[in-house]
């Protein structure tokens, strides 16, 4: 047994489970694995996020302040911030991907997920928590760099310069000053099928559980909806990705044209994010599954540079990463 396994033992035994059952459930992009409890009264899920590479403390918080809003995060049962366990509810293995390929509602449970941001939106100071990080600005830039630092280099076969690196930030600034203003709203940044769960005997918004939260910030109304729409990961029909977008612009009315303009600087910075993540996964963590995506965000990021509002952005997309460039994972 490694001694990250005899440390969760031991926090499972000072948990009460001791006499339980262990099996991974799963891991992630992250350093995050999660293991099922089964003991005859029932289930619950240790998460492991070791330190110092991860921080159990974010979950905690932004898991207690869903559950105080009424949406269905799981339970924190019992804690050990400082090696980084959590003993949580076990709100089982129905993620939307698994529900959508046994042919599920896909409209459905769409509209429902979108639900949960019409709450979210709607909840006093749009959910907002003090101390939050803001994802605005040049944070936003700062994420999207992994389009110029791994994925530029990948495909190009040569390191960007400084002069290409420095325009591509121009751009971004460019484009961001035609983001109409609007009150930021809780951010759970990774809002897509595989981290909502679908718990159809619970009413409401709280049929849709929520999953890896911990890296929440304040932002663009809009982000969290692209992260579901606009799934890195599953091709979303045109007329769900349409219908998802209208239902949360009716029920929170905000202004339709101003929305959408948000809606495509948000997908263009997710997407150029994205895109260079995988690279980034495949050289520096070895984990080239990820490359089968590659091809979907990078049509759905081509799709957002075509809004007006990104015009700067593409001028150095189409300088730099020509057609022929883009090709990375292509089967």
């Amino acid at each position: 047994m490694s001694e990250r396994a005899k440390l969760r033992a031991d926090f499972v035994r000072r948990a009460g489970w001791g006499d339980a059952q262990e099996r991974l459930l799963a891991g992630d992009a992250s350093f995050r694995k999660y293991f099922r409890l089964t003991r005859a009264g029932g289930t619950a899920v240790v998460m492991d996020a070791p330190a110092p590479q991860e921080d159990v403390r974010p979950f905690v918080r932004i898991g207690r302040h869903l559950l105080s809003l009424g949406l269905s995060a799981p339970e924190i049962r019992a804690e050990d911030t400082e090696n980084g366990f959590l003993l949580l509810e076990d709100l089982g293995d129905d993620t939307f991907a698994r529900v959508l390929a046994k042919g599920g509602d896909e409209a459905g449970l769409y509209a429902r997920a979108t639900d949960v941001l019409v709450a979210l939106h709607q909840a006093p100071d749009h959910a907002m928590l003090p101390g939050l990080g803001a994802y605005t600005g040049e944070a936003l830039i700062d994420a999207a760099m992994l389009l110029p630092e791994w994925y530029l280099p990948e495909a190009s076969g040569k390191p960007t310069s400084a002069e290409d690196t420095e325009a591509y930030r121009a751009a971004w600034r460019e484009c961001l000053v035609a983001l109409p203003p609007t009150s930021a709203s809780l951010l759970l940044r990774d809002y897509h099928k595989d981290n909502l769960l679908w718990l159809p005997a619970r009413p409401g918004v709280k049929a849709c559980g929520l999953l890896d939260f911990q890296d929440a910030q304040q932002g663009h109304p809009s982000y969290d909806l692209v992260s579901l729409i606009e799934d890195a990961r599953r091709d979303v029909p045109a007329a769900i990705h349409e219908a998802c977008l209208r239902r949360y612009i009716g029920a929170t009315g905000l202004d339709d044209k101003d929305f959408r303009i948000g809606m495509a600087l948000m997908a263009a910075q997710r997407h150029a994010r994205i895109i260079g993540l995988w690279i980034r996964l495949l050289r520096r963590d070895d984990k080239p599954e990820y490359l089968q995506h590659m091809q979907r965000c990078w049509s759905m990021f081509e799709r957002a540079l075509t809004h007006e509002a990104l015009e700067p952005l593409s001028l150095w997309v189409d300088r730099l990463l020509p057609p022929n460039l883009r090709r990375i994972g292509a089967s």
